[in-house]
């Protein structure tokens, strides 16, 4: 069942020389067949790749490409958007990670890992936060 969803951080860790990278490793290849990813974190992944020199252009857009092929990405719609404006009111959270909570619990997933956010935290009672490093 595809009900992983992974946050911007985790897949850039993922590709990079980090110390946090061999956790995030582990962590994906334990839930490889059930994560979905959004257009806007593969958007944001191809971005930061780029941007902190972690791979050139042409070996970032590989990376998305095979990410894309290999597991269930969902567009941004407007629902999700609405949903989005909803949790940064009632939750505080800034909308661009609401924008990610949304897509996550918009397409049924129940847990969200990230380390942006605070640990276990239950959000709306069907998404769990979870931080792969706590």
């Amino acid at each position: 069942m595809k009900d992983k969803f992974i946050d911007t951080n985790l897949w850039v860790y993922l590709y990079s020389s980090d110390s946090k990278a061999l956790k995030v490793r582990e962590l994906f290849h334990d839930i490889f067949p059930e994560i979905i990813i959004s257009s806007q974190v593969l958007g944001e992944l191809y971005n930061v790749i780029i941007k902190k020199n972690i791979k050139p252009a042409k070996d970032a857009r590989v990376i998305v490409s095979d990410i894309a092929k290999y597991h269930t990405v969902v567009s941004i719609a407007s629902r999700d958007v609405l949903k989005a404006v909803h949790l940064s009111e009632k939750y505080s959270f800034s909308y661009w990670d609401s924008l990610i909570i949304a897509s996550a619990i918009n397409n049924n997933c129940n847990i969200l890992y990230s380390e942006d956010m605070q640990h276990r935290q239950k959000i709306e009672n069907v998404l769990t936060i979870v931080n792969p490093f706590k």
